[in-house]
Protein backbone atom coordinates (compact mmCIF):
# COMPACT_ATOMS: atom_id res chain seq x y z
CA UNK A 1 0.00 0.00 0.00
CA UNK A 2 2.80 2.44 0.95
CA UNK A 3 4.69 1.67 -2.24
CA UNK A 4 1.63 2.40 -4.35
CA UNK A 5 1.12 5.77 -2.63
CA UNK A 6 4.78 6.66 -3.22
CA UNK A 7 4.48 5.91 -6.95
CA UNK A 8 1.34 8.01 -7.25
CA UNK A 9 2.99 10.96 -5.45
CA UNK A 10 6.08 10.79 -7.69
CA UNK A 11 3.92 10.83 -10.83
CA UNK A 12 2.00 13.83 -9.49
CA UNK A 13 5.23 15.72 -8.76
CA UNK A 14 6.58 15.01 -12.25
CA UNK A 15 3.38 16.20 -13.86
CA UNK A 16 3.37 19.41 -11.79
CA UNK A 17 7.07 20.09 -12.65
CA UNK A 18 6.41 19.54 -16.37
CA UNK A 19 3.47 21.94 -16.39
CA UNK A 20 5.56 24.63 -14.64
CA UNK A 21 8.34 24.27 -17.23
CA UNK A 22 5.84 24.61 -20.08
CA UNK A 23 4.31 27.74 -18.55
CA UNK A 24 7.76 29.33 -18.03
CA UNK A 25 8.82 28.54 -21.61
CA UNK A 26 5.64 30.04 -23.05
CA UNK A 27 6.05 33.19 -20.94
CA UNK A 28 9.67 33.65 -22.10
CA UNK A 29 8.68 33.20 -25.74
CA UNK A 30 5.90 35.78 -25.36
CA UNK A 31 8.33 38.33 -23.90
CA UNK A 32 10.77 37.79 -26.73
CA UNK A 33 8.04 38.18 -29.33
CA UNK A 34 6.74 41.50 -27.98
CA UNK A 35 9.40 43.36 -26.00
CA UNK A 36 8.19 46.20 -23.86
CA UNK A 37 9.42 49.77 -24.50
CA UNK A 38 10.96 49.88 -21.05
CA UNK A 39 13.22 46.93 -21.93
CA UNK A 40 15.04 48.87 -24.68
CA UNK A 41 18.82 48.99 -24.09
CA UNK A 42 20.20 52.22 -22.72
CA UNK A 43 22.48 54.21 -24.98
CA UNK A 44 25.89 54.83 -23.44
CA UNK A 45 27.42 58.19 -24.26
CA UNK A 46 31.19 58.00 -24.58
CA UNK A 47 33.30 60.51 -22.77
CA UNK A 48 34.87 63.12 -25.08
CA UNK A 49 38.30 62.59 -23.51
CA UNK A 50 38.23 58.83 -23.96
CA UNK A 51 41.60 57.40 -24.99
CA UNK A 52 41.62 54.44 -27.33
CA UNK A 53 44.25 51.87 -26.39
CA UNK A 54 45.60 48.99 -28.42
CA UNK A 55 45.26 45.79 -26.42
CA UNK A 56 46.52 43.36 -29.05
CA UNK A 57 49.41 42.53 -26.74
CA UNK A 58 52.19 42.39 -29.34
CA UNK A 59 55.60 42.22 -27.69
CA UNK A 60 58.41 44.26 -29.21
CA UNK A 61 61.23 42.67 -27.22
CA UNK A 62 61.18 38.86 -27.01
CA UNK A 63 63.92 37.22 -24.91
CA UNK A 64 64.88 33.68 -25.86
CA UNK A 65 66.64 31.70 -23.16
CA UNK A 66 69.66 33.69 -22.01
CA UNK A 67 69.50 36.07 -24.97
CA UNK A 68 67.79 39.43 -24.62
CA UNK A 69 67.61 41.94 -27.51
CA UNK A 70 69.64 45.09 -26.84
CA UNK A 71 68.51 48.49 -28.13
CA UNK A 72 70.56 51.66 -27.70
CA UNK A 73 68.98 54.58 -25.88
CA UNK A 74 68.83 56.81 -28.95
CA UNK A 75 67.88 54.07 -31.43
CA UNK A 76 64.38 54.18 -32.88
CA UNK A 77 62.39 50.92 -33.00
CA UNK A 78 58.81 51.24 -34.24
CA UNK A 79 56.04 49.96 -31.92
CA UNK A 80 55.07 47.00 -34.13
CA UNK A 81 58.62 45.73 -34.73
CA UNK A 82 59.60 42.32 -33.34
CA UNK A 83 63.12 41.79 -31.94
CA UNK A 84 63.76 38.24 -30.77
CA UNK A 85 66.88 36.67 -29.26
CA UNK A 86 70.43 37.76 -30.13
CA UNK A 87 69.62 41.15 -31.65
CA UNK A 88 71.63 44.34 -31.08
CA UNK A 89 70.54 47.74 -32.38
CA UNK A 90 73.32 50.29 -31.99
CA UNK A 91 73.28 54.06 -31.46
CA UNK A 92 71.41 56.14 -33.99
CA UNK A 93 70.03 53.11 -35.81
CA UNK A 94 66.35 52.78 -36.72
CA UNK A 95 64.08 49.83 -37.37
CA UNK A 96 60.84 50.83 -39.05
CA UNK A 97 57.28 49.56 -38.88
CA UNK A 98 56.52 45.88 -39.38
CA UNK A 99 60.10 44.59 -39.50
CA UNK A 100 61.08 41.31 -37.84
CA UNK A 101 64.61 40.64 -36.57
CA UNK A 102 64.75 37.02 -35.45
CA UNK A 103 67.99 36.13 -33.74
CA UNK A 104 66.97 32.77 -32.35
CA UNK A 105 69.74 30.81 -34.08
CA UNK A 106 72.54 33.36 -34.42
CA UNK A 107 73.41 37.02 -33.88
CA UNK A 108 71.91 40.00 -35.71
CA UNK A 109 73.53 43.43 -35.42
CA UNK A 110 72.36 46.77 -36.82
CA UNK A 111 75.24 49.26 -36.77
CA UNK A 112 75.52 52.94 -35.97
CA UNK A 113 73.17 55.19 -37.96
CA UNK A 114 71.93 52.30 -40.11
CA UNK A 115 68.25 51.84 -40.91
CA UNK A 116 66.03 48.84 -41.56
CA UNK A 117 62.97 50.10 -43.39
CA UNK A 118 59.39 48.83 -43.40
CA UNK A 119 58.51 45.11 -43.49
CA UNK A 120 62.06 43.81 -43.63
CA UNK A 121 62.92 40.33 -42.32
CA UNK A 122 66.36 39.62 -40.86
CA UNK A 123 67.28 36.10 -39.84
CA UNK A 124 70.44 34.11 -39.14
CA UNK A 125 71.11 30.39 -39.54
CA UNK A 126 73.05 28.07 -37.23
CA UNK A 127 75.84 27.80 -39.78
CA UNK A 128 76.53 28.80 -43.35
CA UNK A 129 76.99 26.13 -46.05
CA UNK A 130 79.75 28.25 -47.54
CA UNK A 131 81.78 28.19 -44.30
CA UNK A 132 81.48 31.96 -43.94
CA UNK A 133 80.12 33.62 -40.77
CA UNK A 134 76.47 32.69 -40.22
CA UNK A 135 75.45 35.78 -38.24
CA UNK A 136 73.72 38.73 -39.91
CA UNK A 137 75.93 41.81 -39.59
CA UNK A 138 74.95 45.29 -40.78
CA UNK A 139 77.67 47.88 -40.25
CA UNK A 140 77.36 51.66 -39.91
CA UNK A 141 75.58 54.04 -42.34
CA UNK A 142 73.74 51.23 -44.16
CA UNK A 143 70.29 51.68 -45.69
CA UNK A 144 68.18 48.55 -46.15
CA UNK A 145 65.13 49.20 -48.31
CA UNK A 146 61.62 48.10 -47.45
CA UNK A 147 60.47 44.47 -47.86
CA UNK A 148 64.03 43.13 -48.02
CA UNK A 149 65.08 39.70 -46.75
CA UNK A 150 68.52 39.27 -45.20
CA UNK A 151 69.74 35.89 -43.98
CA UNK A 152 73.23 35.23 -42.55
CA UNK A 153 74.86 37.94 -44.65
CA UNK A 154 77.42 40.69 -44.02
CA UNK A 155 77.01 44.30 -45.13
CA UNK A 156 80.03 46.54 -44.66
CA UNK A 157 79.86 50.32 -43.91
CA UNK A 158 78.12 52.81 -46.21
CA UNK A 159 76.03 50.59 -48.47
CA UNK A 160 72.51 50.78 -49.90
CA UNK A 161 70.32 47.70 -50.27
CA UNK A 162 67.36 48.43 -52.56
CA UNK A 163 63.76 47.55 -51.80
CA UNK A 164 62.58 43.92 -52.16
CA UNK A 165 66.16 42.64 -52.23
CA UNK A 166 67.17 39.18 -51.00
CA UNK A 167 70.61 38.40 -49.57
CA UNK A 168 71.24 34.70 -48.96
CA UNK A 169 73.60 32.86 -46.61
CA UNK A 170 77.24 33.90 -46.68
CA UNK A 171 76.77 36.80 -49.09
CA UNK A 172 79.01 39.84 -48.60
CA UNK A 173 78.40 43.44 -49.65
CA UNK A 174 81.61 45.43 -49.36
CA UNK A 175 81.81 49.10 -48.42
CA UNK A 176 80.57 51.86 -50.76
CA UNK A 177 78.37 49.48 -52.79
CA UNK A 178 74.77 49.73 -53.98
CA UNK A 179 72.35 46.91 -54.66
CA UNK A 180 69.45 47.84 -56.91
CA UNK A 181 65.83 47.17 -55.92
CA UNK A 182 64.60 43.61 -56.41
CA UNK A 183 68.08 42.10 -56.57
CA UNK A 184 68.85 38.58 -55.34
CA UNK A 185 72.34 37.82 -54.06
CA UNK A 186 73.02 34.04 -54.09
CA UNK A 187 74.77 32.25 -51.20
CA UNK A 188 78.46 33.09 -50.90
CA UNK A 189 78.38 35.87 -53.51
CA UNK A 190 80.65 38.88 -52.89
CA UNK A 191 79.83 42.35 -54.16
CA UNK A 192 83.15 44.25 -54.40
CA UNK A 193 83.61 47.75 -53.05
CA UNK A 194 82.47 50.74 -55.09
CA UNK A 195 80.22 48.81 -57.48
CA UNK A 196 76.55 48.82 -58.51
CA UNK A 197 74.87 45.40 -58.84
CA UNK A 198 71.34 44.46 -59.93
CA UNK A 199 69.21 41.57 -61.14
CA UNK A 200 68.24 38.03 -60.19
CA UNK A 201 70.82 36.71 -59.65
CA UNK A 202 72.66 39.96 -58.97
CA UNK A 203 75.24 40.93 -61.61
CA UNK A 204 77.75 43.75 -61.98
CA UNK A 205 76.33 46.86 -63.67
CA UNK A 206 79.01 49.56 -63.34
CA UNK A 207 81.40 51.27 -60.97
CA UNK A 208 80.05 54.03 -58.74
CA UNK A 209 81.26 57.59 -59.13
CA UNK A 210 82.90 59.44 -56.28
CA UNK A 211 79.83 61.65 -55.90
CA UNK A 212 77.55 58.61 -55.59
CA UNK A 213 79.65 57.10 -52.83
CA UNK A 214 79.49 60.40 -50.91
CA UNK A 215 75.68 60.33 -51.08
CA UNK A 216 75.40 56.92 -49.38
CA UNK A 217 76.12 58.08 -45.80
CA UNK A 218 74.09 61.27 -46.36
CA UNK A 219 71.01 59.13 -47.04
CA UNK A 220 71.54 57.21 -43.80
CA UNK A 221 71.92 60.45 -41.84
CA UNK A 222 68.76 61.89 -43.40
CA UNK A 223 66.75 58.82 -42.37
CA UNK A 224 68.27 59.04 -38.90
CA UNK A 225 67.06 62.65 -38.61
CA UNK A 226 63.60 61.57 -39.72
CA UNK A 227 63.53 58.78 -37.13
CA UNK A 228 64.09 61.35 -34.36
CA UNK A 229 60.74 62.95 -35.21
CA UNK A 230 59.04 59.56 -34.86
CA UNK A 231 61.02 58.76 -31.72
CA UNK A 232 59.77 61.89 -29.98
CA UNK A 233 56.16 60.70 -30.34
CA UNK A 234 56.66 57.61 -28.17
CA UNK A 235 57.41 57.43 -24.47
CA UNK A 236 60.27 55.11 -23.46
CA UNK A 237 57.98 53.54 -20.85
CA UNK A 238 54.46 52.13 -20.73
CA UNK A 239 51.39 54.40 -20.69
CA UNK A 240 49.21 52.02 -18.68
CA UNK A 241 49.70 54.29 -15.67
CA UNK A 242 47.33 56.79 -17.32
CA UNK A 243 44.50 54.26 -17.21
CA UNK A 244 45.34 53.42 -13.60
CA UNK A 245 45.18 57.09 -12.61
CA UNK A 246 41.79 57.51 -14.32
CA UNK A 247 40.47 54.43 -12.51
CA UNK A 248 41.71 55.71 -9.14
CA UNK A 249 40.12 59.08 -9.80
CA UNK A 250 36.76 57.51 -10.68
CA UNK A 251 36.85 55.47 -7.44
CA UNK A 252 37.80 58.47 -5.33
CA UNK A 253 41.26 57.13 -4.47
CA UNK A 254 43.94 59.74 -3.99
CA UNK A 255 46.68 59.56 -6.62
Amino acid sequence: MAAALARVSRKALRATHASLLIQRTLATAAEAASPSPSAAPKRITESPDRVWWDYRGQRKIIPLGQWLPKVAVDAYVAPNVVLAGQVTVYDGASVWAGSVLRGDLNKITVGFCSNIQERCVLHAAWSSPTGLPADTSIDRFVTVGAYSLLRSCTIEPECIIGQHSILMEGSLVETHSILEAGSVVPPGRRIPTGELWAGNPARFVRNLTHEETLEIPKLAVAINDLSKEHFSEFLPYSTVYLEVEKLKKSLGISI
